[in-house]
């Protein structure tokens, strides 16, 4: 199994006022979180410790995600919209945790 290159996925860093520190996240790898003094930090850390674990699941022959930067995105719902846009919303809704169907269905019931 070819090892995915770890810089394609989706990172976010957030402060945390209730730890009292950044917290950083990746969207492909909701389990995991790493925290730091700066957001620098705690990315390094999420980096470091996503590396591992992709490194373990390759090495058990698991599926590792695919990054969301470069999934297919087909545009094709049930009208059409640009590739962008697209891969926009799925991040979106992967940050609010949701599927993609519910993040629209909830964004056009207001």
């Amino acid at each position: 199994m070819l090892k995915r290159d770890t810089n394609k996925y989706t990172f976010r860093e957030e402060w945390s006022e209730e730890d009292g520190v950044y917290i950083a996240r990746c969207l492909e790898f909701p389990s995991l979180s790493a925290h730091g003094d700066s957001p620098e930090s705690a990315l390094k850390e999420l980096r470091a410790v996503i590396e591992l674990v992709v490194d373990d699941m390759a090495k058990a022959g698991e599926c590792i995600p695919e990054p969301l930067s470069v999934r297919p995105y087909s545009g094709k719902l049930v009208l059409r919209i640009p590739k962008a846009v697209h891969r926009s919303i799925s991040i979106q809704a992967a940050e609010e945790g949701v599927s993609l169907n519910q993040y629209l269905v909830s964004k056009l019931a207001y």
